[in-house]
């Protein structure tokens, strides 16, 4: 096998640099018409026949001979067999990445909140977690143990009562591992269906399986068009594009590090992106180099050279500065500051999904067992989205209790607004409670 990269190099002084860079950044992530329609019919089919029609999906696209939705589901005892089927080293492994992504997630927790003004008003919020959560997990080969500890246990520190899990198992393919980390985050169902059905399944409910409030995980372009069209059914974490890295560096860390974290996520898809930042050019050509010459060590290397080679990028910038300026313009997923005092360059950073800090500290560690959460905005929504985590398992409701002296003052602001928005309705019912010694002022 032959592989070869031609990384594309870019320089933030060229006049049409801004161009380039969007042209770079440009993803669309919107299914063709075909895929729409196909997922809209599973939708309606799974709606109108429920676990019949789970059933029947799972022997047409997974090759799965079930007879009945029995065969489709798991129970807790089969979880705790996968834990005797890993290795010892696998097991603590997962538990010790459970354990640190639980404890990080723990100070996340909201909790209600009241206050009293002079009058006796008492206003606040009170933070309640959703009653059920839907976790999506890919199935095969393409499984992913790490997802399911990341997605699964901030529902639980949020206090979620269940999590139900819906994993496909191609051609009865089962992955130990993610099961192994399905009883270790503490899933209460797990169901082998995969694809919009499993989507439309959680967002619906059918016979077996039970409606959720969120569904959230990763999926194909089949489960994230089922995931926009069930949203406001119920709400999602959000619909994610390919994985992406952008590491700034000063030109100081070993270039083969650098190179070995930019195919980090490169390995994952061809449409992956990965780009390092820096200053120094004679920097970046090694790096190059060093991309030339591991790229034929990796197991991956031929979606890694696709991926280097349709979206990666080496840009060469004035000062750290500006990289810090085009690391905020990308917004990345991951953004390695890889220089010598990254907690000086933190202030000045604004869109990123998570930043890691430091030469020593790879992006690889954030996925499995930093602690941190991997569920991260991508494709530039790090500049209004934020990382998965307990807030998106819990929600809040206000609380407004007025005294008899409060509902009376507060009771003529209202009218007035109200009158103004010609809603009389509303401005009579202020005015019923305000009391009679006020009604003149």
């Amino acid at each position: 096998m032959t592989v070869s990269t031609a990384i594309a190099r870019l320089n933030a002084a060229d006049p049409d640099f801004a161009r380039h860079l969007d042209h770079l950044l440009s993803w669309e992530s919107v299914s063709d018409d075909a895929v729409n329609q196909r997922v809209l019919d599973i939708i309606k089919a799974v709606r109108e026949r429920g676990d019949a029609a789970l059933v029947e999906f799972t022997q047409r696209f997974d090759g799965v001979d079930a007879q009945s939705i029995n065969d489709l589901i798991l129970g807790r005892e089969r979880l705790e067999l996968a834990l005797t089927r890993i290795t010892p080293a696998q097991r603590e492994a997962l538990e010790k990445a459970a354990n640190r992504v639980r404890v990080y997630h723990e100070r996340q927790k909201q909790d209600s909140w009241q206050y009293t003004e002079a009058d006796g008003t008492v206003l606040g919020q009170k933070v309640t977690p959703l009653d059920r959560a839907g976790l999506y997990v890919p199935g095969g080969k393409a499984s992913y143990p790490s997802s399911v500890l990341m997605n699964a246990i901030p529902a639980k520190v949020a206090g979620v009562a269940e999590v139900v899990m819906v994993v496909p198992t191609p051609r009865g393919e089962i992955n130990e591992l993610v099961l192994a980390a399905a009883c270790i985050a503490g899933v209460d169902r797990v169901f082998t269906v995969g694809g919009a059905q499993a989507v439309a399944a959680l967002a619906y409910g059918t016979d077996s399986v039970p409606q959720v409030d969120k569904i959230v995980g990763p999926g194909n372009i089949y489960v994230a068009t089922a995931k926009r069209h069930v949203f406001g059914q119920v709400g999602i974490d959000m619909i994610a594009g390919p994985s992406e890295i952008l590491v700034v560096c000063d030109g100081q860390t070993d270039p083969d590090w650098i190179a070995m974290d930019l195919f980090s996520q490169a390995e994952h898809d061809e449409d992956a992106q990965a780009i390092l930042v820096s200053p120094d050019a004679a920097f970046l050509d090694r790096v190059a180099a060093s991309i030339d010459k591991l790229l034929p060590t990796m197991e991956r290397a031929e979606i890694i050279e696709k991926s280097v080679n349709g979206r990666g990028a080496l840009i060469q910038v004035r000062d750290m500065q500006q990289a810090i300026e085009v690391a905020n313009r990308i917004a990345p997923e991951h953004l390695e500051l890889s220089v010598a005092d990254p907690q000086a360059w933190l202030p000045h950073i604004r869109h990123a999904g998570a930043i890691f800090m430091g030469r020593h500290t790879s992006e690889a560690l954030g996925d499995y067992c930093a602690g941190p959460n991997h569920v991260l905005p991508t494709s530039g929504t790090a500049r209004f989205s934020s990382p998965l985590g307990v807030y998106d398992f819990q929600k809040r409701s206000s609380i407004i209790f007025c005294s008899e002296q409060g509902a009376s003052e507060l009771g003529h602001t209202a009218s007035i607004l109200a009158r103004g928005e010609s809603l009389t309705a509303h401005a009579r019912s202020a005015e019923y409670r305000i009391l009679t010694q006020d009604k003149g002022n």
